[in-house]
């Protein structure tokens, strides 16, 4: 049980940062309006009924909001949430030591679910569909299958990489919602809300210099909120203004399209292939980064925005990313709509 974390509801009185600054209410939770709507009428009709609400998939980039979201739904249908990660569920006396523990009508969020075992996703499909769990105990002649009844719980898994997951665990979710990149409106009204809150309001100028060079993310707008809260404090000043943020986000290597310093690399590494695919592997030894942090971390924002496009051979820099570095781009890098790959 060591590796399951019961996260508590929300209180006004923690002073943790992230607990101040994370929505407990819909009210409060911006964005994701599609989501929202269908999932008050869910947890309505589940109320209504006396019932446990269905199993729920949460995906898309990260730092959008999956977490933040399962809480809410927890806060909403008056239920705990407990809270793990599939990479630490590593053998069936960890999920059995989890699921044993759940409470009737509790949540049992599962981040990075991509990440389970086949052998945990055999265990995990009559826990829920069924609310029963099948172990086998000893090996052999010997061996015995235990059944032990569980209670009514419902399975909020989150993933970055929803194509990872097999068909037979993700049939079993009732519930599919893909989480989408956000507004630079509702990514200014996420930096207000949570300025405030942390006592450094920002002019609405600050909020919205903020919001542009957040790449759709709230989690990285929370992030630059912080930095340049630090900068104004140390400046001694009790509002954030557009010329301190400016100057701070300058500071901290972030350009006005939210671009960093490994998302240039990658975009000049893509154009001075000069329109050729370039292959994951190759593109994660030339900037010496990991393969899984290029696929999740910096590719979403780029893909979604148009400055970078996979082929079936590999990536290629968009005639927008040419554009931004005031380039020409080459001929062939015009004409690959065939090399296209979903």
């Amino acid at each position: 049980m060591e590796r399951l974390v019961e996260v508590e509801k929300v209180s006004f009185e923690d002073t943790s940062t992230e607990n101040i600054l994370r929505p407990s209410i819909w009210d409060e939770y911006i964005g994701q309006e599609k989501i929202k709507k269908n999932l008050q009428v869910f947890i309505e009709a589940c109320k209504i009924r006396d019932d446990v609400l269905d199993h729920i998939l949460l995906f898309g980039p990260p730092g959008l909001g999956k977490t933040t979201l399962s809480h809410i739904i927890a806060n909403q249908m008056g239920a705990s949430i407990k809270v793990t990660a599939a990479p630490t569920i590593e053998k069936a006396g960890d999920l059995a030591a989890i699921v044993t523990n759940l409470s009737e009508g509790d949540i049992l969020f599962i981040d990075e679910i991509h990440r389970l075992s086949p052998a945990i996703e055999e265990i995990l499909y009559p826990a829920m569909e069924d609310y029963r769990l099948d172990i086998i105990i000893g090996s052999g002649p010997a061996a015995q299958t235990v059944q032990i009844d569980l209670p009514k719980f419902t399975l909020i898994g989150a993933t970055t990489r929803a194509g990872m997951i097999s068909n037979p665990l993700r049939d079993r979710f009732g519930m599919h919602f893909r989480m989408n990149f956000y507004s630079d409106d509702e990514l200014a009204k996420i930096i207000t809300i949570a300025a405030n809150k942390l006592g450094k309001p920002t002019k609405e100028t600050a909020s919205f210099e903020i919001a542009r060079r957040s790449r759709g993310t709230p989690r990285v707008a929370l992030r630059l909120l912080k930095r340049v809260r630090d900068f104004a404090e140390v400046s001694g000043e009790n509002t954030i203004t557009l010329d301190r943020c400016k100057y701070a986000l300058d500071e901290l290597g972030v350009n006005d399209k939210g671009f960093d310093e490994m998302d240039l690399r990658l975009l000049e590494l893509l154009i001075s292939n000069k329109g050729r695919p370039m292959g994951l592997s190759t593109i994660a030894a030339a900037l010496s980064e990991d393969e899984g942090t290029l696929e999740e971390a910096i590719e979403p924002y780029l893909l979604a925005n148009g400055y970078i496009e996979r082929t079936a051979r590999g990536r290629i820099a968009s005639v927008k990313s040419y554009e931004l570095f005031r380039l020409t781009p080459p001929n062939f890098a015009l004409q690959t709509n065939a090399l296209f790959v979903d």
